[in-house]
């Protein structure tokens, strides 16, 4: 399974829109700037799904464009007009080859899931590596109207207890985080939610003014 960050470079502000490749060609958001499409075509001419992680302007801009331009299946928690398969927790995914856990985690936004797979994890803005504000696990902004910093960190919370258990000590589990902003994270994702949890838990804003 390949995943590649098809919003990387263009100028405006957006979401990470991660094309996943392999098995079910999926788009897991879709951004919110002009270009995303000619990303798209560069790696693949279909794509099977798009599944969205909540539906902030940064993350949903583009999709009449998307859905235009390849009439995928459009996975989604909320209304939206181009829903074709509504999701809730605890539902399984296909993206790429590998299936995801459908974890609803609100605070960020009352809509927002997180996709955990076997050894890949999709966490929107719920959890960020880096951000600007924090790096090496960061968190989901919570000050605008309709946040909740108390839903976010149970949320995160609820995200680390449905992280999939190693089969033994040598195992390496989840170590592909992709987020809504920042970089990709390869490694021991466990600890880096651990930290964002931590880091939510302090109160402190996370953008002082």
């Amino acid at each position: 399974m390949d995943v590649h960050n098809v919003t990387a470079g263009l100028e405006a502000f957006t979401c990470n829109a991660y094309l996943v490749t392999g098995g079910a060609t999926t788009l897991v958001d879709a951004g919110a700037v002009d270009g995303v499409v000619d990303a798209i075509n560069e790696r693949t001419d279909t794509v099977d799904r798009v599944v969205l992680t909540h539906q902030h302007g940064d993350h949903v801009g583009a999709l009449d464009t998307v859905m235009d331009a390849f009439q995928p299946d459009c996975y989604a928690y909320a209304d939206q007009s181009h829903r074709t398969h509504a999701i809730e927790d605890g539902d399984a995914i296909e993206i790429g080859e590998e299936t995801f856990e459908v974890v609803h985690t609100p605070g960020h936004a009352d809509d927002h899931v997180s996709l955990v797979g076997e050894t890949t994890i999709f966490t929107g803005d719920v959890v960020v590596h880096d951000d600007g504000a924090f790096d090496d696990g960061s968190f989901g902004r919570t000050d605008m109207p309709g946040q909740s910093r108390d839903r976010l960190i149970e949320s995160i919370e609820t995200l680390l207890d449905r992280l999939p258990e190693q089969d033994n000590a040598d195992a390496d589990g989840i170590t592909h985080m992709y987020s809504g902003h920042g970089g990709p994270f390869h490694g021991d994702v466990r600890t880096v939610i651990k930290r964002a949890l931590e880091r939510a838990r302090r109160r402190e804003p996370k953008y002082p003014e």
